[in-house]
C-alpha cells in the first residue's frame, strides 16, 4: 500500500526481511494511526514477542512473520550437524507457533517453510530454501489478497454503504488487504462508495488501523461505536458486511475472527444484508472438524479495562477507565457459523461456506 509520510508517498509491505542483517522488518501498528514507524525483530525471539504483543497482526501478516521468523531461526543456526539443526528449527517453529493460537496462518506458513526445506542435503541449503520458502508465502500472500478484491470488487455497487470489523486490511496482510481488497479494487474502477468502520473493542483496530487505510486511500468512512451498527441496520443505511477471518474450517464453513464478528452476522441475517468474509488460501484449516476446537485466545483484562491513547505532549500512554476493582474477561475472537454467512471471497472465486470442502482441490488442498 502506499503511505503518505513526511510528505512523501511512497509503497510499503507490512511485512519485509532483511537478509544482510537476519531481521524481520514490520510496521509498529500498535502505534499507528498516530505515528508511522518500521522496526527490526533481531532473532526469533523477538519476531513472536512482536506476533504475541501486536507489534503485527492479522491473519496473513502474522502468517508472513512467522515464515520469516523460522527462516530467521534457521539462519542463525551456525554449523553443519543436520541432528542438532532439526532439533533447533523444531524449537524455532514451537516458539512461533505459542505467540498467536487462534490463527492458522502462521502455522501453515511455517508448514510450507519445512516443507521446502526438506529438500536441501546440508544445513546451508536448507537455510537458503528456508527463507525462499518465507518469501514465496509473502509474496503469495500479495498475490492472493489481489485475486479476492477481484472476485470480491462486483459485490460492490455505486452508492453502497459497507460495514467492516476490526482491521482485515493491507496492515493484517503483507499487502492489499482480504477485507478491504474488494474495497480497494471497485474504487480503482470508478465506483462511489462508503465505509462504516466498527470501533473493533477492546483493542480499537477499526478505528486505528482501519480508518487510517482508508484516509490514507482517501475512501469515504466514519468510524461506528461496535454498538451503532444495529442502529444503522435497522435504518436501512448499510448494504453490505465484509469481515476477515483468522482461521477458516474448509470441513464446516465455520470463521474465527474477531470478537464481535457473530454478532455482526446475527444483525445482518436479521436484517437481510448479505454478509461477506474475505480470506487468503492460508487461512483456511482443512484439519479441525468443529468450531469448538478453535483455540480461543484471551487476552489481558487490561485491554478491557482501559485504552491507549496519545496524550496532549504526543506521548503513547495508557489510561484506566473501568471501575478500579473490577476485573474483566476478554476473549480475542468468536466464530461465526456457517449458516449465517452469505459468502466467502477466496482468490479463486466466492462460495457458500458450507461448498469449501467439494471444492477443496481448486482451493489448495
Amino acid at each position: 500500500m502506499n503511505v503518505r509520510v513526511g510528505g512523501r508517498t511512497r509503497h510499503y509491505r507490512t511485512v519485509a526481511f532483511d537478509a544482510a542483517k537476519n531481521s524481520v522488518r514490520l510496521i509498529e501498528q500498535r502505534l499507528l494511526p498516530h505515528e508511522f514507524k518500521v522496526v527490526a525483530m533481531r532473532d526469533y525471539r523477538e519476531t513472536a514477542r512482536a506476533i504475541r504483543d501486536m507489534i503485527v497482526r492479522g491473519a496473513g501478516a502474522i502468517g508472513a512473520t512467522a515464515a520469516y521468523g523460522l527462516a530467521q531461526g534457521a539462519r542463525a543456526f551456525r554449523g553443519r550437524d543436520g541432528r542438532k539443526f532439526s532439533t533447533h528449527v523444531e524449537a524455532v517453529y514451537r516458539t512461533l507457533e505459542a505467540a498467536r493460537p487462534t490463527a492458522v496462518d502462521p502455522v501453515n506458513a511455517m508448514d510450507g517453510v519445512r516443507r521446502a526445506m526438506r529438500n536441501g542435503g546440508t544445513v546451508a541449503q536448507q537455510q537458503a530454501l528456508a527463507l525462499a520458502a518465507a518469501e514465496d508465502f509473502a509474496d503469495a500472500d500479495a498475490a492472493h489478497c489481489a485475486a479476492i478484491g477481484r472476485h470480491g470488487a462486483s459485490l460492490i455497487r455505486r452508492g453502497m454503504n459497507v460495514l467492516t470489523h476490526c482491521n482485515a486490511g493491507w496492515l493484517a496482510f503483507v499487502d492489499i488487504g482480504s477485507a478491504t481488497a474488494p474495497l480497494y479494487a471497485a474504487q480503482a474502477q470508478g465506483k462511489k462508495f462508503h465505509v462504516f468502520c466498527d470501533e473493533t473493542r477492546p483493542r480499537s483496530q477499526g478505528a486505528t488501523l482501519t480508518a487510517w487505510e482508508l484516509a490514507q486511500q482517501k475512501i469515504p468512512h466514519h468510524i461506528i461505536a461496535d454498538n451503532a451498527a444495529r442502529h444503522l441496520m435497522a435504518r436501512g443505511e448499510i448494504d453490505l458486511v465484509i469481515v476477515g477471518s483468522d482461521r477458516t474450517l474448509g470441513r464446516t464453513g465455520e470463521v474465527a475472527n474477531k470478537i464481535g464478528t457473530y454478532t455482526k452476522a446475527v444483525l445482518a441475517q436479521r436484517h437481510g444484508i448479505p454478509f461477506y468474509v474475505a480470506i487468503p488460501l492460508s487461512t483456511i484449516d482443512w484439519k479441525l472438524k468443529s468450531g469448538r476446537a478453535i483455540p480461543i485466545e484471551e487476552r489481558s483484562a487490561d485491554e478491557v479495562l482501559g485504552a491507549w491513547g496519545v496524550n496532549q505532549c504526543g506521548r503513547r500512554e495508557y489510561v484506566r477507565v473501568a471501575n478500579p476493582g473490577s476485573d474483566a474477561r476478554n476473549p480475542g475472537f468468536d466464530v461465526t457459523p456457517p449458516d449465517l454467512i452469505t459468502g466467502i471471497i477466496t482468490p479463486v472465486g466466492i462460495f457458500r461456506p458450507r461448498q469449501l470442502w467439494a471444492n477443496r482441490r481448486k482451493l489448495g488442498y
